[in-house]
């Protein structure tokens, strides 16, 4: 039907009022605010619908005209439009009820991530709107602050503010991946929802037509069935785009009344209607009255409001029934209003007593402006108490709205400002820093002129130095400490390894030299337990075994006691005369003293220390004898006499074995 039909009957019952109500799930700019109200005594009346106003036509003259027509039509199903303004302001109770419960203002993120996964598979697309609207403020608050954490250690670890790239963690990731899917949803139901009113309005237009053409028709007993078919159907449709429905509606009614002017059972049918209305009506009061039981307040007034919804939409009832009715349904919403009420204010104690909470956090923080330090453990330990202050803040709910603004700026300025003075405090550490960065080169420099050394022991020790002068050099910038110390590292571990590989090779020859020693030991034990040995042969094998090098230190005291053992065998043997002995034993001991450690010093400081002894034993020798030419004869002069005889010849034997020695030494020259 084109618009100047629907405007031609429209003008015919412009004091009329459609009987439905457009749908609350109308779209809504997604930004705009949604208004905090509590419903009043007089916004529940103005729920109130208005009943049809009854005709002037004489009852009498309907039920006289009834005789006439072939079969009973069952009541007309038309049903008056709520006042816009009704309709918008139980819209606006039923956002400003959802806003009262949806308060995320003091949420972490572990609650919003656990909201949002809980409302994931919601099919009330209205609903879902409304959370999605107040928990994306509070989410967008906690990502801002753990970047600006996480840009702070970012910083704090020696990176570039400007290279700094923020991910989120799992929970962050989780949150935007669902929002997205629920908004998507979302978006996709509402641009449904107005592509199934564009199609609705074209079945209303349909449906117009029909009933144009049976009221402008012959009248007839079957008609009464057109209309009720095209009644049911026009019921079935759902909404239309809101600019038609006005018009859609007064064409819809214009059309039933001259239908049913023109029928003598108008009055009859429309009694009928009104009784089921009532009964209809009568079953949403004890809905209603059934909802003041819930302990779920939330709940209970959302379900409120679907029932004030479909009791407007039903329609009339017999007037004498109009106002009890609607007194009994209004009582049972009163009720539930008022445990909303007395929710609010339990609330509003609550918010007042996190209120001063929230203000002895905001002293406690205030102190944290002034610390200084200049050591790094002291910053991390404050940061640490000041986080823990952070998550105190975060535990506590909310506060009234009317000063909330004003004490989260109070605590996050003093929160922002420790972070800035510990910024700071890291930007001067970073020349520090520098500094140590230009120490360690130069030991780098030193460890790579040594790591190719042969002069094992010294050079060892002079890296083992480097590396703890390397420990005492304070940190590096973190960009470089990885590369720094691998440099380092790998010229010592150059070294080092270098000298393994000798060790290991050096093993071997120690292993060869203990079985070159063990069969010199064999060697002469078989030859110093003859009866007559060749002392020559015996010289020849102790320089042998005293001329092999070193064995492995676990084999030294074993290989020691077997040549111990074996040269006492041979200095015991008595067919070597004494001063062979004395010569042997000499040159054994003088011969391990060389193949010792600093064996040629050893042997130079011995040298030096027997030819002293023996110029002192000589002179004392020669004082001794010259003592004796002066003692008379006498039996005491011939007792000192005697004494000092044997002292002499006592300290020649002494003599004779130093020059053995001395001897034994010249021998190793």
């Amino acid at each position: 039907m084109d618009n100047e039909k629907l405007q031609d009957v429209s003008n015919e019952t412009k004091n009329e009022t459609p009987e439905e109500v457009q749908n609350q799930a109308e779209l809504r700019d997604e930004n705009q605010p949604e208004v905090e109200e509590e419903k009043t005594d007089g916004d529940v009346a103005a729920e109130q619908p208005q009943e049809e106003v009854e005709d002037k036509q004489p009852q009498e003259e309907a039920r006289a005209e009834e005789k006439q027509v072939e079969e009973k039509p069952e009541p007309a199903e038309k049903e008056k439009k709520e006042e816009a303004s009704d309709t918008e302001s139980e819209e606006e109770d039923s956002h400003d009820e959802e806003e009262e419960e949806l308060d995320f203002e003091h949420a972490d993120k572990e609650e919003l991530v656990a909201k949002i996964r809980e409302i994931k598979n919601e099919e009330n697309i209205r609903s879902l709107d409304r959370v999605l609207k107040a928990i994306k403020p509070r989410f967008d608050e906690l990502y801002e602050v753990s970047k600006n954490e996480a840009l702070q250690k970012f910083v704090t670890d020696g990176n570039e503010a400007d290279a700094f790239e923020y991910h989120g963690d799992e929970l962050d990731k989780e949150f935007i991946t669902l929002y997205g899917q629920l908004k998507s949803k979302r978006n996709k139901h509402y641009k449904d929802l107005e592509n199934q009113k564009e199609d609705n309005l074209k079945k209303k237009e349909r449906i117009l037509e029909q009933l144009r053409e049976i009221v402008d028709g012959e009248e007839s007993a079957e008609s009464i069935n057109g209309v009720r078919e095209l009644q049911s159907e026009w019921k079935k449709v759902g909404p239309v785009p809101g600019a038609m429905n006005k018009t859609l509606w007064a064409n819809y009614n214009a059309l039933l009344d001259r239908y049913y002017d023109n029928r003598s059972i108008y009055f009859e049918l429309k009694d009928l209607d009104r009784k089921k209305n009532m009964k209809l009506k009568e079953e949403l009061c004890e809905k209603a009255e059934a909802l003041a039981s819930m302990e779920d307040l939330k709940t209970a007034i959302i379900q409120l409001n679907d029932l004030h919804e479909e009791y407007k939409h039903i329609g009339p009832v017999p007037k004498e029934n109009q106002e009890p009715l609607w007194q009994r349904f209004k009582a049972a919403s009163d009720s539930i209003y008022a445990k909303r009420k007395e929710h609010f204010e339990h609330l509003k104690e609550e918010f007042e007593k996190n209120l001063v909470k929230k203000q002895e956090l905001i002293n406690e923080v205030e102190g944290f402006i002034k610390f200084t330090s200049d050591r790094i453990t002291e910053w991390n330990g404050k940061t640490k108490e000041i986080l823990d202050i952070q998550k105190r803040w975060e535990a506590i709910g909310g506060v009234p709205r009317e000063k909330a603004k004003a004490i989260n700026k109070a605590f996050w300025g003093s929160f922002k400002g420790f972070f800035a003075n510990k910024n700071q405090f890291f930007k001067e550490l970073e020349s520090k820093r520098e500094e140590n960065l230009q120490k360690k080169q130069e030991l780098i420099e030193k460890a790579e002129a040594l790591k190719d050394s042969d002069d094992w022991n010294s050079t060892a020790d002079k890296l083992k130095h480097l590396q703890t002068v390397w420990k005492d050099v304070g940190p590096v910038p973190e960009k470089v400490r990885n590369e720094t110390y691998k440099k380092f590292k790998t010229a010592c571990d150059h070294f080092f390894n270098r000298r393994r590989e000798q060790n290991q090779e050096q093993f071997k020859a120690y292993e060869d030299n203990l079985k070159l020693k063990q069969q010199v030991c064999d060697q002469l034990e078989q030859e110093g337990t003859k009866e007559d040995p060749d002392l020559d042969t015996l010289y020849d094998l102790v320089d042998n075994y005293t001329s092999i090098g070193f064995v492995p230190k676990n084999a030294i005291k074993k290989i020691r006691n077997r040549f111990d053992s074996v040269k006492e065998k041979i200095l015991s043997n008595k067919s070597i005369h004494e001063d062979d002995r004395t010569d042997l034993r000499n040159h054994i001991q003088m011969g391990r003293l060389k193949n010792t450690p600093g064996g040629e010093r050893k042997l130079h400081r011995k040298e030096h220390s027997i030819k002293r002894k023996i110029s002192t034993i000589e002179n004392d020798i020669a004082t001794w004898n010259t003592n004796m030419e002066f003692f008379a004869d006498s039996a005491t002069a011939d007792k000192l006499k005697a004494e000092m005889q044997e002292k002499i010849e006592k300290a020649e034997s002494e003599l004779e074995d130093l020059r053995s020695q001395l001897a034994a030494i010249s021998a190793q020259n």
